[in-house]
């Protein structure tokens, strides 16, 4: 096929540059005119004004700014401590519903019970049954704290869906993996754990990646049952300034955070698939 003299490219591939800067601009043009018309239309509405005052208030913002950056670090140490048990408890449930040997059917049945369960509750039911029903029970400090039982819910809930998706990832290993194991003399745990989960984890990081997301967001949801952290405290102001600005900056906090988080999830989601092709 020809080459362009000195760039060392073929015709098609200049093609294919051309055509990508193409669509580029375009993409850019498209983008630029739909802000544009935002822009110049939105504020035309007749009540833009006043919800101006009442969610766009830079004063308030930059007021409620510091102490909601400040209340959002509880935010970000419940899902730190509570990330690693989600993990750990989800693999221990997957490895629970990949129990193969007769024996083991009761931890068969054990996770098909627990992924049922918690996966067809919706996660504010949850946090409202052990946030308030365990507390309830009259423990000492510090057990019936709402951190103790919030945290202790969400692991719940989310534990049935990581579990899935490692599930998911043991079951996308080719079963000649499982065959190759055993003809070298591996028990079906070392096989588990020499050749399948390290497969398998690796296939699933992009997917479980997405769920830690979803987990940074529905920390806030504690906030129903006492915890002071960025939602709740974002509706304190909205109560004392008479102005929804507050719930606006949290909104963006979470999305400082969740945004990245997103794109490289979504980079890791696109390097697997093209590892795979």
């Amino acid at each position: 096929m020809p080459t362009t003299p000195g760039a060392g490219l073929t015709r098609r591939q200049l093609h294919e540059r051309r055509a990508r800067r193409r669509a580029g601009l375009i993409a850019m043009a498209s983008t630029a005119a739909a802000i544009g018309a935002l822009v110049t239309l939105v504020p035309l509405a007749p009540g833009w004004s006043a919800v101006q005052r009442s969610f766009f208030d830079g004063a308030v913002f930059a007021q409620t700014f510091p102490t909601l950056l400040r209340a959002f670090l509880l935010d970000v140490a419940i899902f730190a401590w509570c990330a690693p048990a989600i993990a750990v408890l989800g693999l221990a449930i997957a490895l629970c519903r990949d129990a193969r040997a007769p024996a083991l059917f009761p931890l068969r049945l054990f996770g098909i019970i627990y992924v049922d369960v918690f996966r067809g509750i919706p996660v504010i039911l949850v946090i409202y049954l052990i946030g308030f029903g365990v507390p309830g029970l009259g423990l000492p400090r510090p057990w019936n704290s709402p951190y103790i039982w919030g945290s202790l819910a969400l692991i719940l809930t989310y534990s049935a869906y990581v579990a899935e998706i490692f599930r998911s990832g043991i079951e996308s290993i080719h079963s000649s993996q499982r065959a190759a194991a055993a003809s070298l003399g591996l028990s079906h745990g070392d096989a588990m754990r020499f050749v399948i989960l390290p497969q398998a984890i690796r296939r699933v990081v992009p997917a479980n990646m997405n769920m830690l997301i979803a987990l940074q967001k529905d920390v806030a949801l504690l906030s129903f049952i006492g915890p002071v952290e960025v939602l709740r405290q974002a509706g304190v102001y909205k109560s004392l300034l008479a102005n929804f600005t507050p719930y606006v900056v949290a909104a963006v906090i979470f999305l400082c955070v969740t945004v990245p988080a997103t794109r490289y999830a979504d980079h890791l989601i696109a390097r697997q698939n093209r590892q795979r092709s």
